[in-house]
C-alpha cells in the first residue's frame, strides 16, 4: 500500500508521536480562554485582558508552527520521496498553510 494514502493509524501523521503533548498544550490554551471569559465577566481591567489574549494568541501560534514543522518533516517529505502529483499537492498545501499563518 502506498504510504502517502495510508490511513493515519498505519502511517501516522507527523504529530502522532507528540499527540499527548499537543493535547496538553491545547488543554492549557482552552483553560486560558476560559480565564479570559471569566475576566470579562468579572469586569477585569482591559489591559489585563488584552495581555491574556496576547498570551493565548502566542500559544496557539506556537502550536501551529510546531504542527507545520511536523507536517513538513513527515507528510511533505514522505510525499516528495514518492514524487508525482501528490508531492506537488502536499507542497502547495504547505505553502498555503504558511501563507495563512503569516497573514493571521
Amino acid at each position: 500500500m502506498d504510504t502517502i494514502t495510508t490511513p493515519p493509524t498505519e502511517a501516522g501523521h507527523g504529530y502522532i508521536s507528540d499527540k499527548d503533548r499537543y493535547l496538553a498544550r491545547l488543554k492549557r490554551i482552552e483553560g486560558q480562554a476560559r480565564g479570559i471569559h471569566r475576566m470579562i465577566d468579572e469586569d477585569t481591567y482591559c489591559i489585563d485582558i488584552l495581555t491574556q489574549i496576547s498570551a493565548v494568541t502566542s500559544a496557539l501560534e506556537n502550536v501551529a508552527l510546531a504542527l507545520l514543522d511536523d507536517h513538513l518533516k513527515h507528510c511533505v517529505v514522505r510525499a516528495a520521496k514518492a514524487g508525482g502529483p501528490e508531492a506537488d499537492e502536499k507542497i502547495k498545501e504547505a505553502s498555503e498553510a504558511i501563507t495563512r499563518l503569516v497573514k493571521s
